[in-house]
């Protein structure tokens, strides 16, 4: 059983916070929102996930905050928030946080704890935590699942010793697993993101390229094409960096891709608002450390500064 008497704090209700917020509220659990725009809307209509997985879910009364010193102390505090956010929120998050407590980024990218981790107490706790959902919000408060939802968890910095931090680790999982989340530890966090990467940078930027879901992606040979092409080169590049990625795991994904809904992903969202893009994390970070490691990424430079140029 997980641990009951621990208050939670979702920094960031978009769609990650508001999903795994909401399930976790409806599992027992104490749990506190960190809202600035939708503060207003959730005060008034609560928390809604549509959800395929877990059906219709609704939180009518939200502990909700417009301000972080409004908080209770939290004992887990879940940052669902865009790393480009990160450096704003960080010093929100030792104001939050109790002592000892333990901070999961559920973010994409590279460096993302590396680049966090200065900006925290020391005697915070800070795991990675990855993501594998379909989720959209769809208006303030509202959250669309559309597929999957598993959590993968791994210890990343702080004060704990090696047996401490695997005993986190497995908390973590326990809290997850408690809401009914397909939840696991990871024993190697950066190999992990460059995994998941292999997925994130060639249909998040490709999707905002082209202005097309996965399913349109996936039926035109050319796109398709320059979606594989994408992945090859990130899989190649983690393996330039000490990081060998399974092997056909390109065509995989591709599969795995087929079988989804359409699913327009978090960055096509962020552009069609008009919110910061993830560039950094998302392809500069990884094109720095490929660059180090002497291998090149041409399509993935090509897509960056193309990004950059529309959302400039």
């Amino acid at each position: 059983m997980a641990e009951r008497g621990k208050r939670i704090g979702i920094v960031g209700a978009g769609a990650i916070g508001g999903f795994y917020g909401t399930l976790l509220a409806r599992a027992g659990h104490d749990v506190h929102f960190l809202l600035r725009s939708e503060y207003e809307t959730v005060q008034q209509q609560g928390l809604t996930v549509h959800s395929t997985v877990h059906g219709a879910l609704h939180l009518d009364d939200v502990q909700a905050y417009r301000h972080a010193e409004q908080m209770p102390a939290c004992d887990w505090l879940l940052l669902g928030a865009k790393t480009t956010s990160n450096a704003e929120l960080a010093p929100l998050l030792g104001q939050i946080a109790a002592p000892g407590a333990r901070i999961v980024s559920l973010q994409n990218g590279l460096g993302v704890e590396d680049a966090l981790r200065p900006l925290l107490p020391a005697d915070l706790h800070l795991l990675g935590g990855l993501c594998y959902v379909c989720a959209y919000r769809s208006a303030p408060g509202v959250v669309e699942h559309q597929a999957l939802g598993a959590v993968s968890l791994a210890y990343h910095s702080g004060p704990a010793a090696m047996g401490e931090a695997s005993a986190i680790v497995e908390d973590a999982v326990r809290l997850f697993g408690s809401s009914g989340v397909n939840a696991s530890g990871l024993p190697d966090l950066e190999q992990a993101r460059w995994q998941k990467l292999v997925w994130n940078a060639p249909y998040n930027g490709v999707s905002v390229l082209l202005d097309a879901g996965t399913k349109g992606l996936m039926s035109h040979p050319q796109s398709r094409l320059l979606v594989k092409t994408l992945m090859e080169e990130t899989i190649r590049a983690a393996a330039a960096c000490g990081y060998v990625l399974p092997a056909g795991l390109a065509d995989r994904m591709l599969a795995g891709t087929d079988a989804m809904p359409d699913y327009f992903p978090s960055m096509y969202h962020d552009f069609k608002h008009g919110r910061p893009l993830e560039l950094e994390a998302i392809y500069e970070v990884p094109l720095s450390r490929a660059m180090a490691a002497g291998c090149v990424m041409p399509r993935t430079e090509m897509l960056l500064q193309a990004l950059k140029f529309i959302a400039r």
